[in-house]
């Protein structure tokens, strides 16, 4: 009995109209990055687990893919002996991008110059529960700057997200908040010492709700009198400076909230001044999940289209650090392409020519037609033009609808009569019109998807 053929759950395949709108939406994101000064670089799908455990929080180290270290080490243990030997396993699947980056800035530390400015465009893969927009492998789209405090970085992401989902078309709200203002609020409620608690609970609240997000942190150990004064913290109102004056006299007495209250006084100064073209938002409930977060935090979410945040990142002061290089802060953003796809496939913003991997086919109707024409291909695809002939020999209705379904925008009709008057017949498959073209000629033709 033939094996059905399948795929993991939470992996995908992309056919090739697939991957022309993926590639579309990285070559759009790398268009913008490379517009300011950031720089292309590589890291291996695996990394040793030492590198990327206890990054991420208890919950992210729990959907870390773990590797064996060859297909046959655990033959003959059992699941007990197995779990017993650590040495079992001593890579992983890397969670995300920055983490490596972190480890490539340390490891080659003294090939770089600072502040160095990368993107990153590769797969990452997550043990996770598959739902929709949510998968075990998907494409992350990072950019990161590391080796400045400055946060002149933070409003050029910022600039970054708003040029990148303008270009694909997409409305978006950038929803931003401060890890040094969540320590605050933990201050401020009495549990500075459960601060990634809180942080991991209200990181859920959109997900679950503010009644769910409440349970969680009673099981997490905080008391009902202090959930009663985080509430009306994350539920504060106004404009954004508004929100930052009344934290100010909520926090009056953390010194590190009041300087998270600080750095977003001055991030959304710059930011009216620069007249950025897209809704930001100070959104209190933002903690971000991710252990190395230190400073300011984002997260963009579709505007159009109900899934999850399409793009995220913050500020780390010391994520080198864990790797033995001391304070050298950075910040990035990571842009969701899988997420990204979903929402521009939702609400049809690929153009056309997105889907037109071939502009021009040759039919094919005989021997002598096919050395006539092969000179032709040749010229147009010098001049730039993407263009191919039916490989075989056949009836004119058949290479007409090989056209149709690959969704071919010109056909070029050269049989008997047109070798005779030395011109070609070019049909345009949309709109069915036909016009002769000299030969000579063909290849200074415009043919546009």
């Amino acid at each position: 009995m033939a094996q059905k053929p399948t795929i993991p759950k939470g992996t995908r395949d992309f056919s090739p109209a697939e991957m022309m709108r993926r590639q579309y939406i990285f070559d759009t994101i790398k268009g913008v990055f490379r517009t300011y000064g950031f720089a292309p670089l590589e890291t291996p799908a695996m990394e040793n687990l030492s590198t990327l455990l206890g990054k991420y929080g208890d919950e992210g180290d729990k959907l870390l893919f773990k590797i064996l270290n060859s297909g046959d080490y655990a033959v003959g243990l059992t699941d007990d002996e197995v779990r017993r030997f650590s040495k079992i396993s001593e890579k992983g699947l890397r969670y995300d991008l920055t983490v490596p980056f972190a480890r490539y800035v340390v490891q080659h530390q003294n090939e770089l110059s600072f502040p160095f400015k990368r993107y990153q465009i590769q797969p990452v893969w997550r043990a996770d529960r598959p739902q929709k927009g949510r998968y075990r492998e998907f494409y992350q789209c990072d950019v990161d700057v590391i080796g400045t405090r400055s946060l002149l970085c933070e409003v050029e992401l910022i600039e970054i997200v708003e040029r990148v989902f303008r270009a694909l078309g997409i409305r978006v709200v950038l929803k931003m908040n401060n890890r040094k203002i969540l320590c605050g609020i933990a201050e401020a409620i009495g549990y500075a010492d459960k601060m990634m608690d809180i942080t991991v609970a209200i990181d859920k609240l959109d997900k679950i709700g503010l009644d769910n997000v409440k349970a969680e942190l009673l099981e997490r150990g905080l008391t009902q009198d202090a959930i009663d004064r985080l509430q009306p913290i994350l539920e504060l109102t106004g404009s954004n400076m508004q929100k930052l004056d009344k934290l100010s006299t909520l926090l009056a007495g953390s010194e590190v909230g009041m300087l998270g209250i600080e750095e977003m006084r001055t991030l959304f100064g710059y930011l009216d001044r620069e007249r950025i073209d897209l809704p930001v938002e100070l959104d209190l409930s933002l903690a971000r999940g991710l252990n190395y977060y230190t400073g300011a935090i984002f997260e963009v979410k579709a505007l159009d289209f109900a899934i999850g945040s399409i793009c995220g990142g913050g500020r780390y002061d010391d994520l080198t650090g864990i790797f033995g290089l001391k304070g050298l802060s950075g910040v990035g953003i990571s842009f969701g392409a899988d997420r990204i796809y979903d929402v521009m496939c939702a609400l049809e913003l690929f153009p056309a020519s997105v889907n037109c991997s071939t502009q021009v086919l040759f039919v094919n109707l005989g021997s002598d037609e096919e050395t006539a024409v092969l000179p032709m291909l040749r010229d147009l695809r010098d001049a730039g033009v993407a263009a191919e002939i039916y490989p075989e020999s056949g009836k004119m209705k058949k290479q007409m609808e090989y056209a149709n379904r690959r969704a071919i925008p010109y056909v070029v009709i050269v049989g008997s009569e047109e070798l005779a008057s030395g011109a070609a017949t070019v049909k345009n498959m949309q709109t069915g019109e036909q016009r002769q073209v000299s030969f000579d000629e063909l290849s200074e033709a415009v043919f546009s998807c």
